[in-house]
């Protein structure tokens, strides 16, 4: 039979309002009650019923996730990370695939989180840099954390996890440039997420750095996905004058761009180096292997649900945290 909130009670000499506040957490208990209550949890294996708690409760248990990404190993990551905060904290997760570019967006957000009585979202870009869709859910009073991308954290961040790509996108640059490469090619990412401004601007601070120029024809805009990494790798093969690097926005494009260039009889690294971003599964699963930049999405997101579920009102400080993407060196770039 199903241990209930009674047996727990029962077993561990209180009442059953004393258990409950004990699962939700309430500072108002002895830490000696805590401990009988937890240990009582412990020893019948009791799992109390979230949803139950949620309807008896004024406080939502429930994370929401909202996401707009056509990289499923992003996508699963963020999972992931969210769902082991959740399940430290006692929370539920509820999943919300969305289209960012629909005209109905906000409307659905905030629909979304009065009907399913959210105690918070965690936003990813697209979203989380959509002044609109932010205004909306301020407008609600929603709690919400925003993962995007940036290098220093300012007030109007709020509740924020910030990832450095610019950083990791010149280290990567800076890479293929120590290795000998002075003709390298950009693909990028959609041009709507944050991430694909920051890269590419890491891209162009390390060829300044370097002394090096920016040549135009090899910066080609482009989709997060195989398909573009395809498409645009081709453009910059065909060309006359072709790169002998390419630094892609990321792991997806990067392998679409390997793909082609094998298909058009080159040799990687030997004929042409690439290098991708994010060390996604893709980059493992290619051959030869990517070299690529480290982004620790599972660590992210389970931060950011943390910094959630906490919703510090103190310091900017201690309501955002900064991660900073490093490259990893494989066999898909070697020496000019």
């Amino acid at each position: 039979m199903k241990v209930t909130i009674n047996d727990v009670a029962k077993h561990a000499g209180v009442s059953i309002k004393t258990v409950s506040r004990v699962t939700n957490k309430e500072s108002s208990v002895r830490q000696a009650t805590i401990d009988k209550v937890n240990a009582a949890i412990n020893e019948l294996n009791y799992q109390p019923n979230l949803a139950a708690r949620n309807l008896a409760s004024t406080k939502s248990y429930v994370i929401g996730f909202i996401y707009d990404n056509p990289n499923a190993y992003y996508i699963i990551d963020m999972q992931n990370g969210i769902l082991s905060a959740c399940q430290d904290k006692g929370y539920e997760l509820l999943i919300h695939p969305c289209d960012a570019k629909s005209a109905d967006i906000c409307d659905e957000l905030t629909k979304m989180v009065k009907h399913s009585r959210l105690s918070g979202l965690v936003l990813t870009p697209p979203m989380s840099e959509d002044p609109t869709i932010l205004a909306a859910l301020d407008e609600i009073d929603a709690n919400y954390v925003r993962i995007i991308a940036g290098e220093k954290a300012c007030e109007d961040n709020g509740l924020a996890v910030l990832v450095n790509d610019k950083h990791g996108a010149l280290e990567i640059t800076q890479h293929l440039i120590d290795i000998g490469h002075t003709e390298i090619g950009f693909l990028s990412g959609d041009q709507h997420h944050e991430s694909t401004k920051e890269r590419l601007s890491g891209f162009k601070s390390a060829l300044k750095q370097n002394q090096l120029s920016v040549n135009t024809d090899w910066v080609l805009d482009g989709q997060y996905s195989f398909e573009s990494g395809v498409e645009n790798a081709n453009k910059l093969i065909n060309l006359s004058q072709r790169p002998t690097a390419i630094v892609a926005c990321n792991d997806e494009i990067a392998a679409g761009a390997l793909f082609a260039a094998r298909l058009a009889g080159l040799d990687i690294p030997k004929d042409l180096s690439i290098v991708g971003f994010e060390d996604s599964p893709f980059s493992r699963q290619t051959w030869p292997k990517l070299t690529t930049v480290h982004q620790p999405n599972v660590k992210i997101a389970k931060v950011a649900t943390e910094l959630l579920i906490a919703n510090s009102k103190e310091t900017v400080e201690k309501r955002s945290m900064v991660f900073t993407p490093e490259p990893v060196i494989r066999d898909s770039s070697s020496t000019r």
